[in-house]
C-alpha cells in the first residue's frame, strides 16, 4: 500500500470510528469516555481482530488487510457505500495501469466536439477530467458560472474556482453543501491514483489557497459521482435549479457535464446535439 494511502486508511479510520456511538452498535454509553465515539478496542472486538492488528491500521503501518476484514470494518463502521469503496480504494488500488501518469487525451477532441455542438444550449455543459479541470464549455457555462477562458490554464479547476472566486459564493445558493460535495469526489477520486502526482500537487494548492478545503478534506468524507441539483442566483437575484448529470467519455478520464432543467429530460440534449451546427468558434 502507498505510503499516502497508508496515511490516509488511518485517518479515515479514525474519523469514521469516532462518528460512532456505543449506542449504535448495543454498548452502554457510560459516564467515563473522554474521547468521542468508539475506542480502538470496541472496534476490533465487534470486527472480530485483534486489538493489535487493528491499532496498528490506525496508526498506518504497512499491512494489508483482506477482504474479509474490509467487509467486517465496513460493517461496525456503518460505512455508506461510497466510504466502502474509497476504504477498499485505499487498501487495494495502489497497482498503477500501464498508461502514464498523465492526462488520457483520447476522449478530449471528440468531448470538445460535442460542446462545440451544444454551443446555443441554453444551460451549461462543460467537459472536465478526473482532476475537476474544466477543458471545454459553452457559453452558458459563462453566463451561469464563469468564463473559465479568462482564467489562466493552470486555475481553470471548478473545485479552484468555487473556492476562490467571489463570484461563485455569489452565485452557488448552497455554496458550502455543493463545496463538500465536490471535495468528496475528489477524495475518492485521487485514491484510486495514489501514484499520481498531479492529484497531490492539485491538493496541496488547494490546501494552501483555501482554509475551508484544509478543514473540509480533513473531514475524510467521500462521495462517488452522482446525479445531483445545484441551485444558482442569476444576476437579477432570482434563484433556479438545475440537475447536473455526468455523461463519461469512453477513455474513463473525462466526463462531460450537463445541466437539466426540472421537468426536462437529458435526452433533450441529445436533440439538441442532432440539429445543432458545428461552430468552430464555439470550440475552445
Amino acid at each position: 500500500m502507498a505510503i499516502r494511502n497508508r496515511s490516509d486508511l488511518a485517518k479515515f479510520l479514525r474519523s469514521r470510528r469516532e462518528r460512532i456511538t456505543p449506542e449504535q452498535v448495543g454498548l452502554p454509553a457510560g459516564s467515563r469516555r473522554r474521547t468521542p465515539g468508539l475506542r480502538r478496542e470496541e472496534i476490533a472486538v465487534l470486527a472480530g481482530l485483534s486489538p493489535t492488528w487493528y491499532t496498528y491500521l490506525e496508526q498506518g503501518r504497512d499491512i494489508r488487510p483482506s477482504p474479509d476484514v474490509l467487509e467486517s470494518l465496513a460493517r461496525v463502521l456503518q460505512l455508506t457505500e461510497d466510504e466502502r469503496r474509497y476504504m477498499y480504494l485505499l487498501t487495494n488500488g495502489q497497482t498503477p495501469p500501464i498508461q502514464p501518469n498523465g492526462p488520457d487525451p483520447s476522449g478530449t477532441p471528440m468531448m470538445r466536439r460535442l460542446i462545440g455542438l451544444l454551443g446555443d444550449v441554453d444551460y451549461p455543459v462543460y467537459g472536465g477530467n478526473l482532476y475537476g479541470d474544466v477543458i471545454a464549455w459553452n457559453q452558458a457555462t459563462v453566463r451561469w458560472y464563469t468564463d473559465f477562458g479568462r482564467l489562466p490554464a493552470e486555475r481553470r479547476n471548478m473545485l479552484w474556482w468555487l473556492l476562490t472566486a467571489d463570484e461563485a459564493r455569489r452565485r452557488i445558493v448552497d455554496w458550502t453543501d455543493d463545496v463538500r460535495d465536490v471535495i468528496a469526489r475528489l477524495r475518492i477520486a485521487s485514491a484510486a491514483r495514489p501514484w499520481d502526482q498531479r492529484f497531490s500537487d492539485r491538493i496541496s494548492m488547494l490546501h494552501r489557497a483555501s482554509p475551508e478545503f484544509r478543514g473540509w478534506w480533513n473531514d475524510h468524507d467521500v462521495r462517488g459521482q452522482h446525479t445531483r441539483p445545484r441551485r444558482f442566483r442569476l444576476p437579477d437575484g432570482t434563484e433556479e435549479t438545475l440537475q447536473l448529470v455526468v455523461m463519461r467519455m469512453t477513455d474513463g478520464f473525462n466526463s462531460m457535464v450537463v445541466h437539466v432543467p426540472p421537468g426536462r429530460e437529458a435526452s433533450t440534449i441529445t436533440e439538441a446535439l442532432a440539429d445543432a451546427p458545428v461552430e468552430p468558434g464555439a470550440l475552445r
